[in-house]
C-alpha cells in the first residue's frame, strides 16, 4: 500500500501566494477617474471625479448647461442632438485656466461622431456663433464623418490640430472602445498623443504654425492659439461621446 505524504504547511503556502497574486493583479487594475500614489506625487490632478461635473461650467457661462451633458456610469457624457456645433447644451469649460500642463483624457466616440478637447480657449468677446475658439484635439469618426474629408491633407482627423495640422502614424482603436489622448503644452511647445503614440508636435506663433494658420478658417484671427493661458474645453458637437479619466498635471 502507497502511503500519500501530505504537508499542510505547503498548502498554506501555496494558498497565500494565490492570494497575493490574485491582490497585485487587482491593484494593477487602477479605478477609472481615480489617481495613484504615484500620479499624486507628480502633481496629478483630477478634472472628473466620476460622480459629478464639478470644476466645469457651460463656456461663456456662469453654470452648467441645463441640457444636452450627463454623468452616469462613472463617465461624463455629451449627448446626442443631430449633429450640430454648441447648438443643444453647449460646450463645456473648466473654471481654472492654464499655461503649461500635460492633459490626459480617455474618451469613446459613437458612430459617425465630432467632438474636440479644445485648450488655450479664452472666451473671446463678442462671442462668435458656434463653438467657443481655442486649439483643438479633433475627436472625430473618421470613416463615417464627412470632416475627414474636409480641411487640408487630413487635418480635421482624429487627433489632430483641427483645420491646422494634421495628425501622422496614429493607431487608433476602433469605434465603441476608449482611446487615450495626451495633450502636453510646455510654453509654446505643444504635443498631441494618441493611445500611448506622438502624432504631432509644433510650436504656438512658430513659423510653421503660422503658416498653417493662414490656409486655415482662423486665417483673420489675430493671436490665434497665443494667449499665455486659457480654459480647457469639451466640445458639444450635437453626438454622443463618452469621456472619462480627465487629469492634468501642471508643468512648472
Amino acid at each position: 500500500m502507497n502511503h500519500l505524504n501530505f504537508n499542510p504547511l505547503g498548502k498554506v503556502v501555496t494558498v497565500c501566494i494565490c492570494l497575493l497574486a490574485m491582490s497585485d493583479s487587482s491593484m494593477a487594475q487602477q479605478a477609472p477617474n481615480s489617481l495613484t500614489q504615484k500620479e499624486k506625487s507628480e502633481g496629478w490632478k483630477l478634472l472628473f471625479d466620476g460622480k459629478t461635473m464639478h470644476g466645469w461650467r457651460g463656456a461663456y457661462m456662469d453654470s452648467l448647461p441645463t441640457k444636452g451633458w450627463e454623468v452616469r456610469d462613472g463617465m461624463m457624457i455629451v449627448n446626442e442632438s443631430g449633429g450640430g456645433e454648441a447648438a443643444f447644451g453647449g460646450d463645456i469649460v473648466t473654471i481654472e485656466e492654464y499655461s503649461s500642463f500635460e492633459l490626459k483624457v480617455d474618451f469613446k466616440l459613437t458612430e459617425g461622431a465630432n467632438s474636440g478637447i479644445k485648450y488655450f480657449v479664452t472666451e473671446q468677446q463678442p462671442k462668435t456663433p458656434g463653438s467657443a475658439i481655442g486649439l483643438e484635439y479633433q475627436l472625430l469618426d473618421d470613416a463615417k464623418h464627412p470632416d475627414a474629408k474636409l480641411g487640408i491633407n487630413g487635418n480635421r482627423t482624429l487627433a489632430s490640430l483641427y483645420d491646422l495640422m494634421p495628425a501622422r502614424d496614429k493607431k487608433a482603436n476602433p469605434i465603441g472602445q476608449w482611446n487615450h489622448a495626451r495633450i502636453l503644452v510646455k510654453g509654446k511647445h505643444v504635443e498631441h498623443w494618441l493611445n500611448g503614440v506622438k502624432v504631432l508636435e509644433y510650436e504656438r506663433g512658430g513659423k510653421e504654425f503660422l503658416a498653417h494658420k493662414a490656409e486655415s478658417k482662423f486665417k483673420e484671427r489675430a493671436g490665434f492659439g497665443e494667449a499665455a493661458k486659457g480654459h480647457i474645453l469639451l466640445q458639444d458637437h450635437g453626438n454622443q461621446v463618452f469621456f472619462r479619466n480627465i487629469k492634468i498635471r501642471i508643468i512648472r
